[in-house]
């Protein structure tokens, strides 16, 4: 993990402090920033405030989006939609690009692309740094029950119907198809390009973040017993975790998937500082 006290000690044993070179970590950042070209693997809220910072110190950065939002927030940096086609195809875009940093600000549930990512730039040799964001923690007096997948998840729905908010997006809803028996509250940021795979199932739409208070309502308005989620981690989705809590709601937690080992931080400005650390493919 890259903490930002890690970075500020880094900077200061990096950077001379003698009478001969006054201000010398502002020369240089100038100097490293015109010459950075960052890719930036985007999808989240983390992602959009990196870019607007990017933006205003005037890093040259591309955001990359799946594409599985029809009507994605805006985003100040040019921006490519879709995918790369697998490893070799990020190793080619990185090349023909220039790329010479890439930032994984993706999803903790995008675990194809984080390993891609991972993979591509080991082979070029271009330094890799993930933003994500703290994963939740159950309290002393939460209910609830973590399991590795979504498989795993599903197979904890056999038995009586119940009122479940099945709180995963929209990707991976067949793979609770079998348990037909229940009630499904979905909440999604757009509408569905499909019908979900429920006989008995109720969709909202709207997009976070959401309050506390708020989800307090909505699940006791549609009487929710068992809350399906995964583990996403922030604050922008937390209300849900928040209003379990508060009514006593036992959760399905479904784990991140397992990524390899990578630099990582929370912090944004880490990141900032991270770019001027890591001057591999800058010729300096």
């Amino acid at each position: 993990m890259i903490s930002a006290s890690w970075i500020a000690e880094r900077l200061a044993k990096d950077s001379p402090s003698s009478p001969s070179s006054p201000k010398p970590t502002i020369v240089n950042q100038g100097r490293l920033g015109s010459m950075i070209k960052l890719l930036l693997l985007g999808g989240t809220t983390e992602a959009i405030a990196l870019a607007n910072h990017l933006k205003e110190i005037d890093i040259s950065a591309t955001v990359s989006l799946a594409g599985r939002t029809a009507k994605p927030e805006k985003i100040p940096l040019p921006t490519r939609i879709g995918g790369f086609g697998g490893v070799n195809g990020l190793v080619h875009y990185l090349a023909t690009q220039q790329i010479t940093h890439v930032v994984d600000a993706t999803h903790p549930f995008a675990a194809q692309i984080s390993r891609h990512a991972i993979a591509a730039c080991r082979q070029v040799h271009i330094p890799l740094v993930a933003l994500t964001r703290p994963p939740w923690s159950a309290a002393a007096n939460d209910q609830w029950t973590r399991i590795p997948s979504y498989e795993a998840a599903a197979k904890l729905l056999t038995g009586p119907a119940r009122r479940v908010f099945l709180a995963i997006g929209r990707t991976n809803l067949n793979k609770f198809s079998e348990h037909q028996q229940h009630h499904y509250l979905l909440r999604f940021a757009e509408q569905p390009s499909a019908l979900p795979p429920f006989r008995d199932c109720q969709v909202l739409i709207a997009r976070g973040p959401f309050t506390q208070a708020a989800d307090i309502t909505l699940l006791r308005e549609h009487r929710i017993d068992l809350i399906v989620a995964k583990n996403s981690g922030g604050t922008g989705a937390q209300s849900k975790i928040l209003a379990a809590r508060d009514l006593k709601i036992p959760i399905i937690m479904i784990d991140r998937p397992q990524i390899e080992e990578r630099p990582q931080t929370y912090n944004l400005q880490a990141v900032i500082h991270w770019l001027f650390l890591n001057p591999t493919n800058l010729g300096v």
